[in-house]
């Protein structure tokens, strides 16, 4: 009989499945969502949002569309630039993959 060992998967490669149509939705993705609303909500331009925190603008574009994971620095220079606390940004992407991971 052969033994079967499972490794853990890497974070990067896990993707969390939404409810509809079967999207998947990656952290980066979500951390893209809530931050353009945010911005968006406060209604900050991402040129505006990358003069405040430093970020050049299309870094920002980047992390908005989920195709770049952002640093704990770079969470914490956006948070600041739009007048949030970072634990708030992380709750709310955490908020947002529980919500779209419910059975």
């Amino acid at each position: 009989m052969q033994t079967i060992v499972r490794r853990p998967t890497p974070v990067k490669s896990v993707f969390l499945q939404t409810l509809a149509g079967g999207n998947c939705m990656t952290i980066e993705e979500a951390f893209g969502r809530i931050l353009k609303t945010v911005r968006n909500n406060k209604q900050i331009s991402q040129e505006k949002l990358s003069l405040i925190s430093g970020l050049d603008r299309t870094f920002i574009s980047l992390l908005e569309r989920g195709l770049r994971q952002p640093s704990l620095t770079t969470i914490f220079q956006v948070a600041n630039a739009l007048d949030e606390r970072p634990e708030v940004l992380v709750k709310m992407v955490k908020d947002l993959l529980d919500e779209n991971t419910k059975d």
